[in-house]
């Protein structure tokens, strides 16, 4: 058997790349204790390149990117698998977002495009540490929460529990309303600036009238 050591070369320098971006992209996600991790960022990238290679490989009297496309596709379904509802929020769409571009950087390597794919993964830590800071001064003037409240079934200490969201600068959207025996349980979102939050949960916590409340 002889072997091709060029080949063998130039392919292993792009999985290793490959494997050290994708490890850079990890190590920040592993950090901050997300659902996805070092090693499950590093296979993403590492499983891209090589499906980028073998589409060169198998296609390349054909349509070298036949396979290379499908690799979108797959990452889709990696992505929606992330992604879940928690109440009236959506939340893993970062997580997605970070496997879509992660596969990216994957099939960057995989066609020696080293430079394009090391400014994608810097500019995707830069997103992912500098902006932090920005994210979280808009949280602090506009968060949004979803608050459960029971009460007793009275329409008119509704209207005041609502009033009184006015009262503290907060927007809020009716989302459902139920009925379980005597009580009442409403559901809402609620924008507004965290200070307001914290106000009007205290308001809810030392108000009698309020038989529960989940946020």
């Amino acid at each position: 058997m002889k072997f091709d050591y060029d080949f063998i070369f130039d392919n292993s320098v792009k999985l290793i790349v490959s494997l050290v971006l994708g490890a850079l992209i990890g190590a920040e996600r592993e950090y901050k204790g997300r659902n996805i991790g070092f090693r499950t960022i590093i296979l993403i990238t590492l499983g891209s390149t090589l499906f980028t290679i073998l589409s060169f490989i198998l296609g390349k009297d054909t349509d070298p990117a036949r396979i290379a496309s499908n690799i979108v596709t797959g990452v889709g379904f990696l992505g929606a698998g992330a992604i879940f509802r928690d109440g009236a929020s959506v939340r893993g769409m970062t997580t997605a977002s970070l496997i879509w571009i992660s596969a990216a950087i994957g099939m960057a390597c995989g066609i020696a495009q080293y430079e394009f794919a090391v400014l994608v993964t810097f500019t995707t830590l830069v997103i992912l540490l500098g902006f932090t800071g920005v994210q979280q001064f808009i949280d602090r003037y506009n968060q949004e929460k979803v608050y459960k409240i029971t009460i007793e079934n009275d329409l008119d200490l509704k209207i005041e529990i609502e009033k009184k969201m006015v009262s503290f600068k907060l927007k809020h959207q009716w989302l459902r309303q139920t009925k379980s025996n005597d009580n009442l349980v409403i559901e809402y979102e609620v924008r507004g600036a965290e200070i307001n939050h914290e106000a009007f949960i205290n308001h809810i916590t030392t108000n009698s009238a309020i038989k529960h409340f989940e946020i």
